[in-house]
């Protein structure tokens, strides 16, 4: 495998069976397809890359087919392809509009091939074009993935990754609170810390970082990400509930990437951001780059005029530096570290750092975090065997913060190392891909909140393996079992299946069925709620991880993908069903208004979660995306089964995009959000009285931003605005009058939590 390559992505999982049922079923699906691999022992698979001799990129669509078979496929946006062949097939002819053919000698050649294709000379008086979609879901992969580019990214401010999915409609952005000014996203109706984060396939936003290490990677560092709903792949661990998102930084050693990338950002609302990144490649082997992100929010806001900052002020500090080294003979290393500093102050205008929490004095927020990670990819390919490879993966991260919410603490520190070993080979031909490994997984937690320590050491080897097969362009599956030991909750298995069905050439059905484990970090990963009074009640049975169960999930999912051209314009449509069932979670109760209550689930839980979508190209340049979300989600609280809170089950969401010839560019998004539950809480009338649920009203929210470039897209200028409506939620903070009350709450919210924002950037590369 690899190092940079991505493993097989994220997909949903299986409906509840008993452990040993769901084993014996993965165990048929292994021999029967391990059967049908042996009844194709005539098929084998070549795979390559089609690129523009002249400009080195790649051939969107580029036609590859056998001699004297029927055996054919088109190459993707990055010019990659992958086809099987018959043993007998000897010649393949690769073909491009305005290009000259080429014919490669398969049977005596290595996969993969690379082939450079140079234009046609005599057709000067045709133009063939093809555009670079910003998203772009791939059609050969066993597992549905949304690959969002680095333009898409540049649609909005996306100054952090909490901040990068506004033109994503799988992904739901939301305040977790009104004081700390964090956001939060949600896939598939489920909270983010269900979400597995990996930056290049390395876990990174895990554990007391769940909320706050979404701000802990500049949107100007990424160069693309990978989204996938449901349960991923059995190499990258047994977490990972509703998806996995995989962030893929900028590389000094890709083609493309300037020697210096420098961006700045200013809104009116007092933040000030700058980003550089700095590559060198010293040689083909060997490359390094850093990266420096500073942000500073200096600005006393207060839209709504409640007393209360709608952000906090301070500072955050990320520096990186990464090295990268290729050599000749297949070994590929990687090596990095990164540092953090956050320290942010909030709250009601009048407090100042350091005043005493008490009534009478204003009511504050405090928070600090220092954090340090750093992280080795090692791997080995062989040349001679392309299909042959191992890795090594390995990671360490120290993140200590500190928080002050009126008169309550929380203090966390988290001490963590991974390591991940992964070996690849084929059995017979490259039809039949099966991967191996052990991991091993470390965390070392200590806690306190308002004076009571929480700590324990969670140590959890593994084991894994995967087989992948395929057919043809037609079919293939992918079937993998891992075993894992937890030292507090023992051993467990882990299945996972994802199948893909390609009737016709550009029409894709894919299902997938899986488990997920996860242990919940009660406190950090429910900081919203330390911005009320609300008491923390826990009620678990003792020991283990505050006395509760490990969350497990059965997730199971279909989706549908056709891409089709109508008058002469690319489009995609794709619907996808996911369903979630909790065997175990830890229920977060918050339908008390005083309080918020931790306990094992006695009852049903589950998500169910629907999406249409459909991207098109309706005239030149410019790219409309339209879709529908759908979520019920329910929990059982003490006894009664009930929507959660504080989710809408109904959206609608529409993205446009327009280029012009002289690189101007114009974006607007438009996004629909229903109604959502409200529970019982107190009011600013009746400090002591509750009232009913409640539903919040729906509302609509308007981004737009429009760029300007030059010197071929190395000077760009970008003009925006967040919230263009100004619709804000009323009564923000309840009790906002008298935050040491028993009615004080910021953390219902349910809809914006700021008003219009208007910013300005710039983006400069130096090749």
């Amino acid at each position: 495998m690899h190092l940079y390559h991505k493993p097989y992505p994220a997909g949903p999982r299986k409906p509840r069976r008993s452990n040993y049922s769901t084993i014996l079923i993965f165990s048929g699906l292994l021999l029967s397809a391990t059967y049908a691999s042996a009844q194709d022992a005539g098929i084998r698979q070549i795979s390559g890359t089609i690129t523009d001799a002249g400009t080195k990129e790649g051939l969107p669509g580029a036609s590859i087919r056998a001699l004297g078979s029927d055996h054919g496929t088109v190459a993707d946006a990055e010019g990659n392809f992958s086809l099987s062949l018959p043993d007998s097939a000897a010649r393949v002819v690769v073909s491009y509009v305005g290009f000259e053919n080429d014919t490669l000698d398969v049977a005596a050649g290595t996969t993969p091939f690379t082939v450079a294709l140079r234009e046609t000379r005599n057709l000067k008086e045709v133009t063939i074009e093809s555009r670079r979609k910003s998203t772009e879901i791939n059609l050969l992969g066993t597992m549905k993935t949304e690959k969002i580019g680095s333009r898409e990214l540049m649609k909005a401010a996306c100054c952090n990754l909490s901040e990068s999915f506004e033109t994503t409609p799988s992904v739901d952005v939301g305040f977790t609170d009104a004081v700390s000014g964090y956001k939060q996203i949600q896939m598939l109706g489920l909270a983010g810390s269900y979400t597995s984060f990996t930056r290049e396939n390395i876990p990174d936003v895990r554990g007391l970082a769940a909320i706050t290490g979404l701000t802990f990677t500049p949107g100007a560092w990424v160069e693309s990400m990978q989204l996938s709903k449901g349960a991923g792949s059995v190499v990258n661990g047994y977490e990972g509930t509703a998806g996995q998102i995989n962030i893929e930084w900028r590389k000094p050693f890709a083609e493309k990437e300037p020697r210096l990338y420098l961006n700045g950002y200013q809104s009116v609302q007092g933040r000030t951001e700058g980003n550089l990144v700095l590559s060198h490649k010293f040689s083909e082997s060997l490359s390094t780059n850093l990266l420096l992100h500073g942000r500073g929010d200096w600005a006393k806001i207060d839209q709504n005029k409640d007393g209360f900052l709608d952000q906090p002020l301070g500072q955050t500090f990320v520096g990186s530096n990464r090295w990268f080294y290729f050599g000749k003979s297949g070994l590929e290393i990687q090596g990095g570290i990164k540092g953090v500093y956050l320290d942010n102050t909030g709250g009601q205008k009048a407090y100042s750092k350091g005043t005493e929490q008490v009534t009478g004095n204003p009511w504050g927020y405090e928070q600090q975090i220092k954090r340090v990670e750093g992280w080795a990819k090692i791997g080995k390919v062989f040349p001679a065997k392309s299909w042959k490879s191992m890795g090594l993966q390995l990671s360490g991260i120290y993140h200590d913060q500190q928080s002050l919410f009126g008169g309550r603490n929380y203090d966390g520190r988290q001490k963590s190392f991974y390591a991940n070993y992964i070996y690849q080979t084929i059995i017979g031909n490259t039809n039949n891909i099966i991967k191996g490994g052990a991991s091993f997984q470390a965390d070392d937690y200590k806690e306190s909140f308002t004076g009571a320590g929480y700590k324990r050491t969670e140590y959890v080897p593994g084991a894994f393996v995967e087989y992948a097969y395929n057919y043809l362009t037609k079919f293939s599956v992918v079937a993998g079992l891992r075993g894992d030991y937890h030292n507090i909750f023992g051993a467990f298995v882990t299945p996972r299946l994802h199948v893909r069905y390609a009737p016709l050439e550009n029409t894709v059905f894919r299902a997938s069925a899986g488990r997920a484990q996860r242990t919940a970090n009660i406190f950090a990963e429910n900081l919203g709620y330390m911005a009320s009074n609300r008491a923390f009640v826990v009620n678990g049975n003792g020991g283990k991880a505050y006395g509760l169960n490990p969350e497990v999930a059965w997730n199971m999912g279909l989706n549908f993908t056709k891409k089709f051209m109508l008058n002469y314009r690319d489009g995609a449509f794709s619907m996808d069903y996911y369903y979630t069932d909790f065997t175990n979670q830890v229920v977060v109760d918050i339908e008390q208004p005083h309080e918020v209550k931790f306990y094992n689930l006695n009852g049903k839980s589950y998500a169910h979660s629907f999406q249409a979508q459909l991207d098109y190209e309706p005239v030149r340049n410019l790219d409309v995306r339209l879709a529908y979300r759908y979520y019920d989600v329910r929990a059982t609280y003490e006894g009664v089964l009930k929507q959660k809170p504080l989710i809408a089950p109904h959206r609608a969401f529409m993205n446009i995009g327009y280029e012009t010839k002289n690189s101007w560019k114009f974006d607007y998004t438009l996004q629909w959000v229903g109604t959502k539950r409200i529970p019982a809480h107190l009011t600013d009338d009746e400090p002591g009285g509750h009232v009913m649920d409640s539903q919040s009203p729906s509302f609509v929210q308007m981004n737009a931003q429009i760029s300007k470039s030059w010197q071929d897209g190395n000077v760009e200028v970008y003009l925006g605005g967040e919230n263009l409506t100004g619709y804000m939620q009323h009564n923000l903070i309840l009790g906002a009058s008298d935050p040491y009350g028993k009615s004080f709450d910021g953390s219902l919210v349910w809809g914006p939590a700021m008003g219009r924002n208007f910013y300005v950037g710039f983006r400069y590369k130096l090749k």
